[in-house]
């Protein structure tokens, strides 16, 4: 068999798509030109930091520095512009960016990469981005809740029905309900916050994996690329990407958070419902039942977890077997990330508006709040209150009555005093004011109860911690 008939047999083996054989297929699989592309601007950002550093250190000349300085200026330009050309023969954007500024500026472009390694230079320049990632959710989880507290402030007393097992249970305020969300989206921005804080140490200068011989100055770098200090590491620096798996796992969690809340609003404004109204901008039609209004961006929202969380335990996977140091399989750590970032910034929007456009239907929200025998534990309070009773007794006779009043097809406050009376003869008239949905929220007063007074004061701790 000739070379051509051998090339013709792998074509025919891995697919047409691959005029050159084998040769074609490695290039293709070990290339990632076509996603971390997108790390650009650290890549520019990290190289100029290392020139200016060797020019510092003397390792570089001034004038070469300062044409490898003002050539990366161009190339950004270009990128950026849209007419820089991404070759897939060079295999990543360290070595496009390397070539480019090379064909600019001649011989200084070819002595940039002195004193560092595609190692280190791909671990800044995904850290730098994941760096930038961690503050745009931070500020995306800023703004919607800031929605939530708007939404908090205007009905911080109006009663409607908390519930567990999706079951009413007691009645509570839309207000709290909705600080329920902001102190969970808090807790989303504080992991983001701490693992970016983890995360701003510098692994540039730790080279391939050893560090260098040449006298770098690497607090240089990390001050100019606004880390905290150099990485301690070279081994670790190269290999670590804790900070990769930190922002995912921070990602999870907090579209988990999304998706609870893109639930709620599914099943809030289905017709058996009402609790809400989505505007049409967050809605879609049906192409053939007119009545149809769906709540599609709260659906695909909650889907979006899915893709999150899969790229976090991807993400894991791909680390859980390496020995130290680098290996090729880490270039699977950029298109998972970029992916869950994308989802992430998005479902955070999305949300924002719905939460922003959303209108609550108090009325009906008030109606479902008396529903249920919602009252039923605050009339078990007040038998142990009043008349001294075990609260194992109360409970059973508080019980009794709900029983009664389904016998009645009613609710407890529409027994009679002789009813109630009934079940335990020690019962008073006084048990009426307990029973009524309003007198029941505004008897929660405990810290972070759901009293109106408790949650307008968690309104105002959380604006002003926002401001």
């Amino acid at each position: 068999m000739t070379a051509s008939d051998k090339s013709r047999s792998a074509n025919q083996m891995w697919g047409g798509r691959f005029a050159e054989g084998p040769d074609a297929i490695m290039q293709a699989i070990n290339a990632s030109i076509g996603f971390d592309q997108r790390l650009y601007a650290q890549d520019i950002a990290g190289s100029r930091a290392h020139a200016a550093m060797l020019a510092a250190t003397g390792i570089l000349s001034d004038s070469d520095a300062q044409a490898i300085g003002e050539g990366l200026l161009t190339v950004l330009s270009e990128i950026e512009a849209g007419s820089f050309r991404f070759r897939t023969e060079l295999e990543d954007i360290h070595l496009n960016v390397e070539s480019r500024l090379t064909e600019l500026i001649g011989e200084p472009g070819k002595r940039l990469h002195t004193g560092r390694s595609r190692n280190d230079q791909v671990a800044v320049d995904f850290r730098l981005w994941v760096r930038d990632q961690c503050d745009a959710a931070v500020a995306g989880l800023t703004t919607l809740m800031q929605a939530f507290l708007k939404q908090a402030e205007a009905g911080a007393d109006w009663v409607m029905p908390g519930f567990t097992h999706l079951q009413t249970a007691q009645p509570v305020t839309w207000g709290h309900h909705m600080m329920a969300y902001v102190e969970m989206f808090a807790r989303d921005r504080s992991r983001l916050q701490d693992a970016r804080r983890r995360m701003n140490e510098c692994p540039l200068g730790a080279a391939a994996l050893a560090g260098t011989g040449f006298p770098i100055d690497r607090q240089m770098t990390a001050a100019a690329l606004g880390f905290d200090r150099p990485t301690a590491n070279s081994l670790d620096s190269v290999s670590d990407r804790d900070f990769a798996l930190e922002f995912l796992a921070a990602s999870s969690i907090c579209a988990m958070h999304l998706s609870r809340f893109a639930e709620e609003l599914v099943i809030w404004s289905s017709a058996q419902f009402r609790f809400v109204r989505l505007s049409d901008r967050w809605t879609t039609g049906s192409s053939i039942m007119p009545q149809k209004k769906n709540p599609d961006a709260a659906e695909l929202l909650r889907a979006k977890l899915g893709r999150i969380l899969g790229a976090t335990v991807a993400l894991f996977t791909v680390m859980k077997g390496l020995a130290l140091t680098y290996s090729k399989d880490m270039q699977e750590d950029k298109e998972q990330t970029f992916d869950a970032a994308d989802s992430l910034m998005l479902g955070l929007a999305a949300m924002t508006g719905m939460v922003g456009d959303m209108t609550a239907n108090r009325d009906t929200l008030r109606t479902a709040a008396a529903s249920g025998f919602s009252t039923a534990t605050d009339l078990a309070d007040w038998l142990v209150r009043t008349l001294g009773l075990p609260f194992r007794e109360a409970h059973h006779i508080t019980g009794s009555l709900v029983a009664l009043a389904e016998t009645r097809g009613c609710d407890l406050p529409d027994l009679s005093l002789a009813d109630m009376q009934s079940v335990h003869p020690g019962i008073t008239e006084g048990v009426f004011a307990v029973l009524g949905v309003e007198n029941s929220v505004r008897s929660r007063t405990s810290y972070g109860g759901t009293a109106p007074d408790q949650v307008r004061a968690q309104i105002a701790r959380w604006t002003a911690a926002l401001a």
